[in-house]
Parts: structure tokens; sequence; C-alpha cells
């Protein structure tokens, strides 16, 4: 899913009891009710702005069997977890729980590691804590200088000690 070019995989490579395993997971018990309309991608807010993350491609490669390539794919990790995909699907696919499923099997299966989990926890931490500080300043009905200054310092602060662990 990330790599852009065109590749073609041999039917011997697919997983053809991946879709059953992803169905039996709690969260995935309707994959097998997409039809394909584009719905939720249609009204996917991180598809707006990741052009690679494309929820109607994703259930596709699990109906197809793409094991490996979807749970080696950092893609699954792009969800928010907003739920308007949930709310849109005319057969009731409930994505966003078909991308708990997926995690929840890359992790089992080994296709990520602590390190990684940590650092998506630290980030889905720190988006939250943002989004509180920002809905605090709506209901205030302006955001002042300072507080725009507290929220960039904190983004900054992370992606420092990011930046810091990687080299």
């Amino acid at each position: 899913m990330t790599d852009k070019k065109e590749s073609s995989i041999s039917s011997d490579e697919l997983d053809k009891n991946f879709k059953y395993e992803v169905a039996a997971q709690p969260g995935g018990e309707n994959i097998k009710k997409c039809f394909s309309c584009g719905t939720c991608t249609a009204g996917c807010p991180v598809s707006e702005v990741e052009e690679e993350f494309n929820p109607r491609k994703i259930i596709r490669m699990v109906l197809l069997g793409m094991k490996k390539e979807v749970l080696s794919s950092n893609v699954i990790w792009y969800c928010c977890s907003c739920y308007t995909c949930y709310a849109q699907c005319p057969q009731n696919v409930k994505f966003t729980d078909v991308m708990a499923a997926l995690r929840h099997l890359a992790i089992k299966q080994g296709y990520v590691s602590k390190d990684f989990l940590d650092k998506v926890y630290k980030i889905d931490n720190l988006a939250q804590k943002i989004r509180l500080d920002i809905i605090k300043c709506l209901t205030k009905e302006q955001i002042s200088n300072k507080t725009k200054a507290d929220i960039t310092a904190k983004v900054k602060e992370f992606i420092k000690t990011q930046k810091e662990k990687v080299h």
C-alpha cells in the first residue's frame, strides 16, 4: 500500500482465509458486506489529507487476501477513529472497527514492534490533548496567542523528542 508504482501479486501469495480471519475478530464481522461503493473513502477526513489512505482499497485488499501487505502497512495506523465512514456506510461495514481488528491482528502476529506501539500511543495522547485544548478555547469564543503558543510548543516538543530518539 505504501509503494505507488504498479506491482503484481501472484495468487499463491494471497491468503484466501484472511477475510474470514478479519471477520472473526471483534469489529471485523461485517467486512464481507462491502460492495466497494467508496462512501467510506469519500467521507474520510484522513483520505482528504493523505492520498495513500483509502478505506475502500484497504477493504478490497483484505477481501482479496493480501494479508502481508495489509498487516505490514503503516496505513492501517492512519485512521483517526472519527467514525465518519461508520455512520455513512450503506452496508454497515463499520470500517473504524475493521481498522481496530486489523491493528489487533498486526500486533498479535508480530507485524509491529512495541517501540512503534509506544510512539503511536504518545501521538494519540498528544493529539487528544491538543484537541481538548482547542475545544476549550473554542468554547471561550477565541483562541489567545498564549494558547496558540502553548499548543505549538507541545507539538514542537513532541516532534523534537521523537527525532532525538531516531538519531
